[in-house]
């Protein structure tokens, strides 16, 4: 077993052994990385003693990473690398090829528009069970990314309680929104039809995957989830 697991060590060995890794559409850094991942996961197990590394299971919302490479480049920015940006709304990614994105930072882009020294890392191409890709980056420099702030020469007590969210020493106090117990009822409702189609299309022998109407009440409540992370984030 251990010699087959050697065997296997390697992204050329694994495709040898398995035909669905052999298609051109996978990418071998990816590969590499799960890879690394696997061998990781069993390095932490043999160290700590318990926590046996288990496959992922088959869900709705998934992940990948691949990496960046500078092949006969002097030096790395943030559009001469295999991932790189084509300009402020599209980047290029190895075998996915040019991917149209939204929400870019400030930060970056005036990294990429003033042509300041950047490397990029490990890229992670993210998929949410309310089927909205993410995609994210390592980002390294020898510029600082961000300026140091001036010291106020000032001090401030912040408790956080059940009643608000905090109270700080100098009497300011902010209220807890409580965006979970506002969409609490619509998400209760929307979860009880789901288990209604579930339990349908079990009766029915039916695959969850392939059952159209407990796959549309799912993304209904995968969104309604997305929703309440994402005022809390912005809250925060």
């Amino acid at each position: 077993v251990v010699a087959n697991n050697e065997l296997l060590a390697k992204p050329r060995n694994i495709r040898d052994a398995y035909n669905f890794l052999r298609v051109k559409e996978i990418d071998s850094l990816a590969l590499a990385n799960a890879i690394q991942n696997y061998q990781k996961a069993w390095s932490n197990y043999r160290k700590i003693g318990h926590g046996i590394p288990t496959f992922h299971k088959k869900r709705s919302d998934w992940s990948y990473q691949t990496n960046c490479q500078y092949p006969k480049q002097k030096e790395a920015f943030l559009d001469n690398g295999t991932a790189r940006f084509i300009d402020a709304k599209h980047i290029k990614l190895p075998k996915l090829g040019i991917v149209r994105i939204a929400g870019f930072r400030r930060l970056i882009k005036e990294r990429l528009l003033n042509h300041i020294p950047t490397r990029i890392g490990t890229v992670t191409i993210k998929k949410t069970a309310d089927e909205q890709f993410y995609l994210s980056m390592q980002l390294g420099s020898d510029i600082a990314f961000v300026k140091a702030l001036p010291k106020t020469q000032s001090q401030i007590g912040i408790d956080l309680n059940l009643d608000n969210f905090l109270t700080a020493s100098n009497g300011a106090m902010v209220a807890n929104p409580r965006f979970y117990r506002k969409a609490k009822k619509k998400l209760a409702l929307a979860q009880r039809v789901l288990s209604r189609r579930q339990r349908r299309a079990k009766k029915e022998g039916r695959n969850l995957r392939l059952a159209k109407n407990y796959q549309k009440q799912r993304l209904v409540v995968a969104k309604l989830h997305d929703k309440i992370r994402r005022q809390r984030n912005d809250f925060l």
